[in-house]
């Protein structure tokens, strides 16, 4: 049974987890980003993204600057303010929306072209540098960001301004005479065409997509460009893989290439099987997800592991201090997660959006909004990373911005746009695949939702409906002891991949309890980086050690994975749960000898205090591992 994504119009989460991140992302973090968009921001380099804008529009003189994507950060930041408005009905957001949309009305060409990379730099090169060029992957933001716009306000001018776009590309790329048969260096337009066709029911984003999507890996594609025989003999790490272009899509059966261009593919590749009905694309997605989930993927739910062209390596090669897994790779991992959800509802898909988006997402963003990481690694040694040059990619610390921003208005969209994420649902079927707080109201039913997650395994269902249906509850692969009471009564239902499914009616209250115990995990030994190694996750929330809890060297410490494991409330970080557990450490002092005998070695009984992985790095700059030495097995 396949089931449909909601419109995010139908869903504002109310909860006490997520709201303080959302009020802050609305209250503080738009305006913010809207004056680092503005370049008015002291301290934040530089986006030119406005001024790129006002100057292809002819309304300033001046040179393109920053990378050629930098349309896709303004983008990402329009998105994020229109799905604010559901949480904020803010005039001056709406005012700096519109202001926005009337620059790129004017900027764009009378034929439709939009994208100030090439109107202001390139002007001869347009559709000719499809590897890197990211026309079309900036189209794709820009039309997503009028799909979200047109779903919060009702206001079609954003979406007419890119339909006129959306039609040049129709025109322009196909198989027929005089059309470009190729696709984009990086995906991104498949997903957005596939939410166009969504919101519009208009053919022509379908089949747009469609194209795109089942003509990847074919030749001549984009084989031919000169730009993209220059990108391979200047960097090796850029290659046919790099652009998840190196077999026919149906004939791929591993990640491969750039992390984020991979994710936002899938994503594409999901959309387009289900609404096509394409079994083909769907086995092949079976077999992506199975490679990325069982062999590619961090436990924080982030993916691409290298640096060297931000890209999924080999199966199992899994470095911890040296791992990119960048912030916008594991958002596309969610978006993927809830395609695949929609395509067949399981629990493995939620359990593994849940994680990401408890773990590699947030740990993108700092508490205050103002800052942000592009890379996650899951050790860091701050001397070491500051030293050596296989750890340039790594920070040891957040930023207020970046010369390539894709991360911080990705990780603000995700928040405003959370509610998406909860829900999918059939005719007579909602299905529920996260206990985060929220008020829905669908055609013909409504939930209201209280949650305690992620400390807490529980949440209360309160059920309004013209007419019976039935409420699937996702039982996490986690959950210990899942039960559920319909009106104080033991819920009668049954289970079907990972769900239990319930009859509810109009008036009925259902609350739901799980154990969520703090457990210690091990790595598939292939995973050689951590053989030896175990961590601590409790429910969907990775645990990590941090110097400002337990002082350096914390790679000295070996966890009793059989010891007995403390589960705290801390007032830190405005009330979370702590982790300690038993072990030992070092008694060695710094004179100790560089090597010696283990007889002559001492070690002591110690205690580590663990604290949520995405929260790292919030009391300043220090040492962090979320995999630790073990002792036994």
């Amino acid at each position: 049974m396949s089931s449909e994504m909601i419109n995010i119009r139908q869903v504002r989460v109310a909860d006490k987890f997520w709201d303080k991140l959302i009020d802050n992302a609305t209250e503080h973090v738009i305006p913010y980003q809207w004056r680092v968009l503005n370049d008015n921001e002291p301290d934040a380099t530089p986006s030119h993204a406005i001024r790129n804008f006002r100057i292809a529009a002819g309304l300033e003189e001046g040179e393109f600057q920053g990378y050629q994507f930098q349309d896709s950060d303004l983008a990402k930041w329009m998105e994020a303010a229109s799905f604010s408005l559901m949480y904020k009905d803010s005039e001056e957001t709406r005012k700096e929306l519109k202001e926005a949309i009337e620059l790129i009305g004017k900027a764009q060409q009378p034929d439709g072209y939009l994208d100030t990379h090439y109107i202001v730099k390139k002007p001869d090169k347009k559709w000719q540098e499809l590897a890197h060029g990211h026309e079309l992957y900036c189209a794709g933001h820009m039309l997503e960001a009028a799909v979200a716009y047109t779903q919060m306000t009702g206001d079609e001018s954003f979406l007419n301004i890119m339909d006129k776009l959306v039609d040049l590309i129709c025109k322009t790329f196909g198989k027929g005479e005089g059309q470009i048969d190729a696709y984009p260096g990086h995906e991104e337009i498949e997903l957005a065409l596939m939410k166009a066709y969504r919101l519009t029911g208009k053919d022509k984003y379908k089949k747009m997509a469609e194209f795109f999507i089942l003509n990847r890996g074919s030749k001549p594609g984009f084989f031919d460009d000169p730009r993209y025989k220059e990108l391979l003999e200047k960097d090796k790490s850029i290659d046919a893989n790099y652009y998840q272009v190196h077999l026919p899509v149906l004939e791929q059966e591993t990640a491969e290439g750039h992390a984020v261009r991979a994710m936002y593919f899938y994503t594409g590749m999901a959309d387009v099987a289900k609404e096509t009905g394409n079994k083909d694309l769907v086995n092949t997605l079976h077999k992506l997800w199975k490679n990325v989930t069982q062999k590619r993927m961090y436990i924080t739910g982030g993916v691409g592991s290298q640096g060297d062209g931000e890209r999924f390596s080999i199966d199992y090669d899994l470095p911890n201090d040296t791992c990119y897994t960048e912030t916008c790779a594991a958002i596309g991992l969610a978006m993927w997660s809830l395609r695949m959800l929609a395509l067949e509802p399981k629990r493995e898909y939620a359990d593994i959006m849940e994680r990401a988006l408890y773990n590699n997402v947030l740990s993108g963003i700092s508490q205050d909004g103002e800052h942000y990481f592009y890379v996650n690694p899951l050790m860091v040694k701050p001397d070491v990373a500051h030293f050596r040059r296989d750890h340039e990619s790594v920070e040891t610390q957040r930023v207020k911005w970046f010369g390539c921003a894709c991360c911080p208005p990705n990780v603000i969209r995700t928040l405003t746009g959370l509610g998406q994420y909860i829900y999918t649902r059939s005719d007579r079927r909602v299905y529920q695949h996260l206990y985060i707080g929220n008020e829905s109201a669908f055609e013909d039913m409504k939930l209201s939702c209280t949650s305690s997650m992620p400390w807490e395994g529980k949440a209360e269902i309160r059920v309004g409906a013209e007419k019976p249906f039935e409420l699937a509850l996702r039982v996490p692969g986690y959950a210990k002891d899942f039960a559920v009471t319909v009106n104080g009564q033991a819920a009668k239902g049954h289970e079907e991949d990972g769900y239990l499914i319930v009859e509810v009616k109009d008036g009925d209250v259902l609350n739901v309890s799980f154990d969520m115990d703090a457990e210690v995990y091990c790595a598939n030994p292939h995973v050689t980086e951590d053989c030896a190694k175990v961590c601590v996750v409790r429910g969907p929330v990775v645990y990590c050690a941090e110097e400002a809890d337990n002082g350096k060297l914390l790679q000295d410490f070996r966890m009793d994975p059989h010891g007995a494991i403390e589960v705290d409330a801390s007032e830190l970080f405005g009330g979370i749960r702590v982790v300690r557990v038993e072990g030992t450490r070092s008694a060695a002092d710094e004179d100790a000898p560089l090597y010696m005998p283990v007889a002559e070695s001492k070690r002591e009984k110690a205690v580590m205090t663990l604290i949520p992985y995405y929260l790292w790095n919030n009391r300043g700059e220090g040492e962090m591992t979320v995999w630790m030495n073990s002792i036994g097995g």
